[in-house]
């Protein structure tokens, strides 16, 4: 059986819930590989709307759910995110959720240094969350992290403790901050241990244990590749590489696994937070309503943060880029109906940086706000293409659109998307019988 890997080709945001949500129920396992809880997924099932930022999409269809090593885990926000499932009558336990024992952990430590070093940004801010998911990545690289595992010799501490409070111990003097209190730290793991260790186990075994069955499985990825740490526009970036190969270290299956890439791509661009951005139409200029109107259509505010979205054109050339270092098998084009009603939609499909034509996105900063696109028009559409289930449905113009996109980004389109309900999808390639 063919397994499916999802990622965002833009900077998130792309409607990946709807679209895993529908290729979950389909799947025998779900796994998360990457990012933490920064990250939000809103899935509309029936008459029912979930909101997840850190359980995988599957578990409210009752699909095995895990949560691979290559997540860092906050450990209190997963036992409120759970409890806010089950009050919404998802069953979760430990027949159909399961937590790699080698992840990572966000301490409460994490998210006071993140918003620490925020705040004292000043013009250098980068837009974090806030949720100390940098941080602990940080600590993970630097090897001294607490991880899952640990939470069970809670006892036995204090040699981690010793070297992750050396680190932060002198970040937080170099900004007025008292240590760490290591048994208040401790004690609070000791509570909340329980409600991760029920779950916690070599995953890498349980799914070589589903893939030796022949079972489907899906890799849930987070964020999107334009805030990779290392392809996206770096240092506006996350703090895991969000590309598909992060799907085989970040579970514990090899890159064999992966399957068919499905890239996540809206009909326009939106970002959050800082960082460039080459089609955004500026709220203060001459397109600003053009921008706003997305917006409002789209319902572009962040499902974790709550953070209005910046937005713009489609960028044939970032989406390019991202299939190409994702290794896309197809794309799945989302939120289409946002376009409806334009006179005019425009696709950039190069930049002018200095004088010189440009088909990629440079990799230095100052070069990537200094990008000018170079736009291609063509004629909108008054017809509506919401709830669009065929491409009988479609308008011709919106057809012309899907085709143009596909040849700008040297991809072919998987699946179009037409609204936020499930079964509001035209499907061109099933992702799991390639």
């Amino acid at each position: 059986m063919a397994n499916v890997t999802v990622i965002g080709a833009q900077w998130g945001d792309e409607g990946k819930g709807k679209i895993v949500d529908w290729l979950a129920s389909r799947a025998d396992a779900v796994v998360r590989f990457q990012g933490g809880h920064n990250a939000g997924h809103t899935l509309v099932v029936g008459n029912q709307t979930y909101k997840l930022s850190l359980l995988p999409s599957g578990i409210v269809t009752g699909t095995l759910s895990i949560i691979g090593n290559g997540v860092v885990l906050d450990p209190w926000h997963l036992r409120d995110e759970i409890a806010k499932l089950e009050g919404q009558g998802v069953s979760i336990t430990d027949d159909n959720f399961a937590i790699a024992d080698n992840c990572a952990l966000i301490l409460p430590l994490h998210r006071d240094l993140d918003g620490l070093r925020e705040e004292a940004a000043g013009t250098g801010k980068i837009g974090t969350t806030g949720r100390g998911i940098g941080p602990a990545y940080e600590d993970k690289v630097g090897r001294r992290a607490i991880r899952v595992c640990d939470l069970a010799h809670i006892d036995q501490l204090d040699p981690q403790l010793d070297r992750l409070c050396a680190h932060h111990d002198a970040l937080r003097a170099g900004f007025g901050q008292p240590p760490v209190d290591r048994e208040a730290l401790r004690e609070a793991l000791r509570e909340i241990a329980p409600s991760v260790l029920q779950y916690a186990q070599p995953v890498w075994k349980r799914l070589k244990k589903v893939r030796k069955a022949g079972a489907r499985v899906l890799f849930e990825g987070a964020q999107g590749v334009l805030l990779d740490v290392d392809h996206g526009t770096y240092p506006f970036v996350t703090s895991s590489n969000t590309v598909s190969g992060s799907a085989a270290s970040g579970s514990g299956l090899g890159p064999n696994a992966t399957g068919f890439v499905l890239g996540i791509v809206k009909a326009y661009t939106t970002r959050v937070g800082s960082g460039p951005f080459p089609t955004e139409l500026d709220p203060d200029g001459p397109d600003g309503a053009t921008g706003q109107k997305l917006g409002e259509r789209g319902h572009e505010f962040g499902t974790v943060t709550g953070r209005k979205r910046r937005c713009g054109w489609f960028d044939a050339v970032l989406v390019r880029q991202s299939c190409a270092i994702s290794g896309v098998t197809g794309i799945a084009l989302t939120k289409l109906d946002v376009l409806d009603g334009f006179d005019v939609v425009r696709i950039c499909t190069g930049y002018r940086l200095h004088g010189k034509i440009l088909d990629y996105l440079p990799s230095h900063s100052a070069d990537q706000a200094a990008v000018e696109p170079i736009y291609e028009e063509m004629d909108g559409w008054r017809e509506t293409t919401a709830g669009a289930r065929s491409w009988a449905d479609l308008p011709a113009q919106a057809i012309k659109y899907i085709q143009r996109v596909q040849e700008l980004i040297e991809t072919p389109v998987a699946l179009v998307s037409t609204s936020p309900e499930r079964e509001d999808t035209i499907l061109v390639r099933d992702p799991f019988v390639d």
